[in-house]
């Protein structure tokens, strides 16, 4: 049973509990950017846990530190945690099906079905992170001086992943049922939480990476247990009840045939990442120091991109469930421009600021002087990931995830490793490595637009409705 044939079945909504005229109706551009909006700030905010993490770090014990809190522990977590997060994305998807569909019932079966998946999938990706984080470092050729760091720093943070993952999807229900604030003040609110308790911990108390890796900790379990307390208060058909949470299979068949396509394509994007981070680690801690504070500023750009991602999906979704495919095609149009003008404002901004960007990180010349030379030889790419993510999202939205994995596996994971194994032997330098970033960037959008363009996708959709 699929998706399409689940939203003709179930109990209507009443009219007067309909959807938010800025989603399904009225200006697209509207629509959009009242999702887009917080998305971001979210995103930022979410994030900002890392940044500070690194900041402080980076500031009051050394460049070591910052580059175990910075470095492969954070390709390392996005590995695990990816694959998790990819295969309950599908329950996003379905929810804001369900719910542009007036299906009270299974908005509430989706719910409850996904958040007991989130739960389970966080207990197994805990005790994986744990046991197996000792040997991940070792993998990707951790220098000595910081190995015992970023496994300490890892097996604290792995603590997290439950509440990590019920807020992540508790947020996105909220957000697929058209509320995109609350998940943003929980997290404001989380984010002041990590920040005191990381300059407590840190700078006051002294616990180094402990410290930081804790700070993360707490302030998780908070939006944890906040997100729940606000859909258990909510009065539409969201809500959230722990005497209800069960796993309704029909459902779970739904999230798993969109979410776990996506959990591999996140999974094997991330290995690409390791095998990158295993050559970025072949120059020692000082690049390694530096690559990390670019990816926390690198972050700025990624965290706008997925907001519009993210958005158009559920926007994608539930003019889906609606049957207003002419507004999910406009919607699209309208979401490109607005992603590839952000693409090189982000550019611009970078490009004139940058340096003075990593000195919030560290003081220590060699590290900027390397930061800025990956800055310089990335920033101008960034508009050709665009076409991927808004796409990607677009595609999603209806249910497709199969084709988008293929195609990212292909050019991205499978070309980057090639480019990889290929290119840096026979020119051993940081240019080369960086390159298969904008390599598989521009190959990778040039299949999304063709896909997009065949209609297949929508096709398919349009015939199920």
């Amino acid at each position: 049973m699929n998706t399409a044939t689940i939203v003709r079945r179930g109990s209507r909504r009443k009219p007067a509990k309909l959807i938010p005229a800025s989603i399904t109706e009225g200006p697209i551009w509207k629509g959009l950017l009242s999702f887009f909006f917080p998305i971001l700030f979210g995103t930022f905010f979410q994030q900002l846990y890392n940044t500070v993490d690194a900041i402080i770090v980076g500031r009051f014990i050394g460049k070591e530190a910052l580059a175990a809190v910075g470095g492969g522990t954070g390709v390392y977590v996005n590995l695990l945690v990816g694959f998790f997060v990819g295969l309950t994305s599908g329950a996003s998807v379905i929810i804001s099906q369900f719910y542009g569909s007036k299906k009270d019932r299974y908005v509430s079966q989706a719910v409850h079905t996904a958040i007991a998946v989130a739960a389970a999938g966080a207990l197994i990706l805990t005790a994986a992170g744990i046991i197996l984080s000792p040997a991940a470092m070792e993998i990707i050729g951790t220098p000595q001086d910081i190995f015992e760091l970023s496994v300490v720093y890892l097996r604290i943070f792995f603590i997290s992943m439950v509440p990590m993952f019920i807020y992540n999807m508790g947020a996105g229900v909220q957000r697929a049922c058209g509320d995109s604030k609350t998940p943003l003040y929980i997290l404001i609110a989380g984010c002041i939480i990590n920040i005191v308790l990381d300059l407590l911990f840190v700078a006051v108390f002294s616990w180094g990476v402990r410290g930081a890796a804790w700070a993360t900790v707490f302030s998780q379990i908070f939006s944890a247990v906040f997100v729940l307390y606000k859909l258990e208060k909510t009065k539409d058909s969201y809500q959230f009840r722990f005497r209800q949470l069960h796993v309704a299979p029909h459902i779970l068949r739904e999230m798993m045939r969109i979410g776990f396509p996506a959990g591999i394509q996140s999974a094997l994007y991330t290995v690409s990442n390791l095998i990158i981070q295993t050559n970025i680690n072949a120059f020692g801690t000082t690049t390694i120091a530096a690559w990390a504070a670019y990816g926390r500023l690198d972050s700025i750009f990624w965290m706008t991109s997925n907001a519009f991602g993210i958005a158009l999906t559920t926007f994608a979704g539930q003019n889906y469930g609606a049957q207003k495919y002419d507004r999910l095609l406009e919607g699209t149009k309208v979401c490109l421009r607005m992603a590839a003008a952000a693409a090189i404002g982000y550019t611009v901004l970078f490009s004139l600021v940058g340096k003075s960007l990593f000195h919030l990180f560290t003081t220590d010349k060699e590290v900027i002087t390397d930061g800025i030379k990956i800055l310089r030889f990335l920033v101008p790419f960034f508009i050709t990931y665009i076409p991927i993510e808004v796409l990607s999202g677009t595609i999603r939205g209806t249910g497709d995830s199969f084709i988008p994995m293929v195609m990212t596996l292909l050019g991205v994971c499978f070309l980057r490793i090639v480019w990889l194994l290929i290119a840096v032997p026979i020119n051993s330098s940081l240019t080369t490595v960086l390159a298969c970033y904008p390599l598989t960037w521009i190959t990778t959008s040039l299949l999304f637009f063709l896909y997009y363009k065949r209609r297949k996708w929508m096709k398919q959709t349009v015939s199920q409705s």
